[in-house]
């Protein structure tokens, strides 16, 4: 998929991209907070969780695909930076996934008497919790660098710090 109704995937997608990593990131965080939303939440999180995986390498595959159609991307700092980020989130996002995935199962198999003394141990449980949060906590600051470098790449330059005189162009831009 390389366009969507005339535009670019990518600038679509990473909008279901910066929706679905802090809503998986806040589903894991009130799975392993609130033992009474983690029941209700269920299997939401990892089904949420894998949305977001299938979502992320769409994105950066539909970001590669509109780089390689931009004059002079490769020589663009701005361009190389957020391109350097975005390859750095699916790591994220299988971790995040795999988190959500252990949170999931963990109560669920051990319910069901599947090895449910190890299963079912508070410290395994405690010890995927902190690190499926903090997994979630690094996936979203990520996001946001990416985001912070996509807009640096797309807007730098291209606002004017005060509005033109009619038929004039900018004096100054934001950003550069």
């Amino acid at each position: 998929m390389t366009s969507i109704n005339g535009l670019p995937a990518h600038i679509l997608l990473v909008h279901a991209v910066v929706i679905f990593i802090p809503l998986t990131a806040l589903l894991v965080v009130l799975a392993v907070a609130w033992p009474a939303a983690h029941r209700r939440i269920g299997v939401v999180l990892p089904i949420v969780a894998l949305v977001t995986l299938v979502l992320v390498p769409v994105a950066v595959d539909a970001g590669e695909w509109l780089q390689s159609r931009l004059p002079g991307a490769e020589s663009n700092p701005l361009i190389r930076a957020h391109t350097e980020l975005g390859d750095q989130l699916l790591p994220w996002a299988i971790a995040m996934f795999v988190g959500a995935l252990a949170l999931w199962l963990l109560p669920t198999l051990a319910r069901r008497g599947v090895q449910a003394e190890v299963l079912g141990a508070g410290w395994l449980r405690a010890v995927v919790g902190v690190l499926a949060v903090a997994v979630s906590v690094v996936a979203v600051v990520q996001v946001v660098r990416i985001g912070d470098s996509g807009s640096k790449a797309v807007w730098s330059g291209n606002v004017c710090v005060d509005p033109p005189a009619q038929g004039q162009s900018c004096t100054s831009t934001l950003g550069s």
